[in-house]
C-alpha cells in the first residue's frame, strides 16, 4: 500500500533542482506567511478544468497550453498580460472555428517563477555563479548578489500572481473574449504580418455568422459563451515549499488541492518515481501534467502513471511528450502502445519546444521555428498511425514582438536575433510565429477528424 500522503510527506524524499538557501529560518518564515494567504485559485476551478480535460481524453476537445518560460518581476505589467492573452485568444479561435474543435485553455501563466536548470552553476568571462532559477528564487543579474537564492521573493511571486489572475478573469470574463470583437485582438505588429490576412479572413467568416445568428432572431447576448470564456492557469510544481503553503483542504470535499493554479505539472528533471516532487503531485486533486522525452522508458512511465492517476480518472494526467523533431519518431509510439495496452486513460500532448533547443552561430539560444513544426507534425502522425488521439500542444510563447526563435512567416535569421531578445531563460514564440503554428494545428486537426470518420468542419477552406 502507499505511504500516507500529507502536504509535507515529500519532505521524507530525496529531491532535485532545489535552491540551497542560506538562511533556513528565512525559509521557514515565508513559508509560515504564505500558508495564511488567501487560495490563487479554487478547488471548484481545478474541478472544471478537470471535467473539461476529460473530453480532450475522450478525443471531443483540444488543449492549448502555453505562456512564458518564466515569468519575470520586471515585466509584469498590464500592456504585457493584455497582449499575451490576445494571442491566446486568436490562436483559440482559430482552432476551434477553422478545425471546429472546442479548445481548453490553459495558460503558463500567473506562477511560472521557478526553472529547473541543467547545471547549478554558469560560468562568463571566467566567473563562476550559481545559475538563474527564476525570479522567485534569485534575480537574472550575473553577480554573487543577485545569484544568492531569497526566500522573501516568494511573497513577490504570489502578489504578482495574484494581480495577473485578477486582471485575467476580468479578461474572460468581462466582454473581453467577446466573439464579436474577434478582429479588435490582432496584435499591431501582427497587422502586417503575412498571417495577418489568413486571420482576417477568418474573423470575417465568424462575424458573418454571428451576424446570420442575429437575424434569424437568436439574442446572442443572452449566450453567454460568446461574450465569455473559460480560461486557467498552471505552472511547473518546481519549489515544493511554496507549494505546500498553498496547499489547503477543499471544505466541499475534504480533498487537498494545490492553490497556486489550476494544473501543476512535473518536469523531465524532477519525474523520478521514488523523489519529492511526484510524492507532491500524487496527493493533490487538481488536474496534473508530466513531462516525458527520450529517456522515458514503457515501465518507467506506467509506474508514474500508477502513482500519480491510480483511479484512472479521466482528464486527471496529461503526459507531455517533450522529444525533439529528430526523436519524437522514435521515442513516442513505444510509449503510446504501452499506454494504450494497460488501457490507462491519459491525455498526450505535444511540447515542441524544449527538444529543440540550440545555440546559434551568434551564441545566442534559439529554436529553429521549422523544428518545432516538424515536431508537431510527427506528434500528430504517430497518434494517426497508433490509433490515438493528439489531444494538445504546449508552448513557450509571448504577445511581444520579441526574435527568439528563428524562421517563421518572416524569416527571422540568425543575424536578427540580437534586434528583440528578451527572454530570461528560453526563447520564445512571438505571436506571429503562434498563430501560424496554430493555423497548421487547426489543418492537422481537421485531418485527424476526417481519418477518424467525423464530417469535415465548416471552416473546412480556410
Amino acid at each position: 500500500m502507499a505511504e500516507r500522503w500529507t502536504p509535507d510527506s515529500w519532505r521524507k524524499k530525496p529531491i532535485l533542482q532545489v535552491p540551497d538557501y542560506p538562511d533556513r529560518q528565512v525559509l521557514a518564515d515565508v513559508e509560515k506567511q504564505l500558508a495564511t494567504f488567501p487560495p490563487l485559485v479554487f478547488a471548484g476551478e481545478a474541478r472544471r478544468l478537470k471535467k473539461q480535460l476529460a473530453r480532450v481524453a475522450a478525443g471531443q476537445a483540444f488543449l492549448l497550453q502555453g505562456g512564458d518560460c518564466a515569468e519575470s518581476f520586471a515585466e509584469h505589467g498590464a500592456n504585457n498580460i493584455r497582449d499575451f492573452f490576445r494571442m491566446f485568444l486568436q490562436m483559440a479561435v482559430v482552432l476551434t472555428y477553422a478545425a471546429a474543435s472546442p479548445v481548453v485553455k490553459v495558460g503558463r501563466i500567473a506562477g511560472q517563477f521557478a526553472k529547473p536548470r541543467s547545471s547549478p552553476t554558469e560560468k562568463r568571462d571566467g566567473v563562476e555563479l550559481p545559475s538563474y532559477r527564476g525570479d522567485i528564487i534569485n534575480d537574472i543579474a550575473f553577480t554573487p548578489e543577485a545569484r544568492i537564492p531569497d526566500p522573501r521573493r516568494q511573497v513577490e511571486a504570489y502578489r504578482q500572481s495574484a494581480a495577473t489572475l485578477n486582471l485575467l478573469r476580468a479578461f474572460a470574463q468581462g466582454g473581453y473574449a467577446n466573439l464579436a470583437s474577434v478582429r479588435q485582438w490582432m496584435l499591431g505588429f501582427v497587422k502586417d504580418s503575412p498571417q495577418s490576412r489568413r486571420y482576417v479572413e477568418l474573423s470575417d467568416r465568424i462575424s458573418e455568422a454571428l451576424g446570420f445568428m442575429q437575424a434569424c432572431g437568436l439574442d446572442l447576448e443572452s449566450h453567454p459563451e460568446l461574450r465569455t470564456t473559460d480560461f486557467y492557469t498552471s505552472h511547473e510544481a518546481l519549489l515544493l515549499g511554496f507549494e505546500e503553503s498553498l496547499t489547503r483542504i477543499d471544505s466541499t470535499t475534504g480533498d487537498w488541492y494545490a492553490t497556486s493554479g489550476h494544473m501543476l505539472w512535473i518536469g523531465d528533471r524532477t519525474r523520478q518515481a521514488d523523489h519529492a516532487h511526484v510524492e507532491y503531485a500524487r496527493g493533490v486533486k487538481n488536474p496534473l501534467g508530466l513531462k516525458c522525452g527520450p529517456t522515458s522508458k514503457p515501465d518507467d512511465l506506467l509506474r508514474l502513471i500508477d502513482i500519480l492517476n491510480p483511479d484512472n480518472e479521466p482528464g486527471r494526467l496529461t503526459l507531455i511528450g517533450r522529444f525533439g523533431a529528430e526523436k519524437v519518431g522514435e521515442h513516442l509510439p513505444a510509449l503510446v502502445r504501452a499506454v494504450e495496452r494497460e488501457g490507462k486513460v491519459v491525455i498526450w500532448s505535444c511540447d515542441p519546444m524544449h527538444g529543440n533547443t540550440i545555440t546559434s552561430a551568434s551564441g545566442y539560444k534559439t529554436r529553429p521555428f521549422d523544428l518545432i513544426l516538424k515536431e508537431v507534425r510527427s506528434f500528430f502522425e504517430v497518434h494517426q498511425s497508433e490509433g490515438t488521439y493528439a489531444g494538445g500542444v504546449h508552448l513557450e510563447m509571448t504577445g511581444q514582438n520579441v526574435t527568439e526563435c528563428t524562421g517563421g512567416a518572416r524569416a527571422i535569421s540568425d543575424a536578427d536575433l540580437n534586434d528583440r531578445y528578451h527572454t530570461v531563460c528560453d526563447p520564445r514564440l512571438n505571436a506571429e510565429q503562434a498563430i501560424d503554428l496554430a493555423f497548421l494545428l487547426a489543418e492537422l486537426l481537421k485531418k485527424e477528424r476526417s481519418a477518424r470518420g467525423e464530417p469535415m468542419p465548416v471552416a473546412a477552406g480556410l
